[in-house]
């Protein structure tokens, strides 16, 4: 499939904003309605930093999703960003997908986030994710919470499951009615509008999230600083190897011995989870060398902000 012509008929496009408070599955959504790993997630709130466009290409149509970070109460410069860039992604976009998570009531941060929303313009649909950590018992329940809390607002509402896949066709379905009819903007094998350095920090990132203390995820910025190709030293290139140099950037010497570990032992553990990632990425053998730096209250620093990509409005 080839990139589409402007005037063609019946072909849809559009952007898609995924909204909702951290660590309700915005991410894991998204790589289930692609099919492949982009995005990454773990059990932290506040996985996401950057706002991550991801392509599906179908037959009759081009869905553009624009992963958002969380919406929360910021305590730093870095959160601060975080949730401008969330919300600015609601006035760019062609319709918002509205994430929580089914296995809790609606509460004061849902509230929060639907007040933003609204009075939007523009479609908005609703998927209440995690539906299959519910008894079958709580269906009708959790459902009648969330249509009393969406009283007078006629939004098309999905219970769905990233994990499962559950209704995720289906959300995919609707998604494509409410998107304009346009061209086809990216070419069709292209799933993600990052370039593959972007892709390699956040799954040195995602490892660092899912391995460490609570005290050291929030705190994380990964930087590629070095990709060279590593010849084999055989005349076939079949065992060549990318190699690849990263910086860990932490804010306190504890956290730099909490993620270097035991004889080096966390920072091997990081590594290899991270380096087994990479290689899916690229579809080849890697060589990972991972650096650890301190760099106190960078969170804080516009400076440092800028420099990790982060950067304000």
């Amino acid at each position: 499939m080839s990139l589409r012509d402007l005037n063609q008929e019946n072909f849809r496009s559009g952007f898609i904003a995924l909204i909702g408070r951290p660590n309700v599955g915005k991410s894991s959504l998204i790589n289930k309605f692609i099919g492949e790993k982009i995005a990454i997630t773990s059990p932290i709130a506040q996985t996401t930093r950057n706002r991550l466009k991801v392509i599906l290409t179908k037959e009759k149509s081009q869905i553009i999703f624009v992963d958002t970070p969380g919406i929360h109460k910021p305590h730093h410069l870095l959160g601060e960003r975080l949730v401008q860039s969330a919300k600015r992604s609601i006035g760019e976009v062609d319709a918002v997908l509205v994430i929580f998570e089914a296995n809790h009531s609606p509460g004061r941060g849902d509230a929060f986030i639907f007040n933003l929303i609204k009075n939007l313009k523009i479609p908005v649909i609703v998927a209440l994710n995690k539906w299959d950590l519910l008894e079958s018992s709580q269906f009708t329940e959790r459902k009648r919470e969330y249509f009393e809390f969406f009283e007078g607002i006629n939004w098309p509402i999905f219970c769905c499951s990233a994990r499962t896949g559950e209704a995720c066709n289906d959300l995919i379905n609707e998604i494509e009615e409410r998107i304009p009819f346009g061209p086809q903007l990216y070419p069709s094998h292209i799933t993600c509008d990052q370039p593959e350095e972007f892709l390699m920090a956040e799954f040195i990132r995602e490892q660092v999230l899912i391995n460490t203390r609570e005290e050291v995820p929030h705190s994380v910025a990964v930087t590629i600083d070095k990709i060279e190709n590593i010849p084999s030293k055989k005349k076939s290139n079949q065992n060549s190897r990318i190699g690849i140099l990263a910086t860990i950037c932490v804010e306190k010497k504890s956290q730099k011995g909490i993620l270097i570990g035991k004889g080096g032992s966390m920072l091997k553990k990081i590594g290899k989870e991270s380096r087994l990632q990479i290689q899916t990425l690229i579809n080849g053998n890697v060589y990972l060398e991972l650096f650890v730096k301190v760099e106190p209250d960078w969170r804080s620093k516009s400076s440092r902000l800028n420099s990790f990509g982060y950067e304000g409005s």
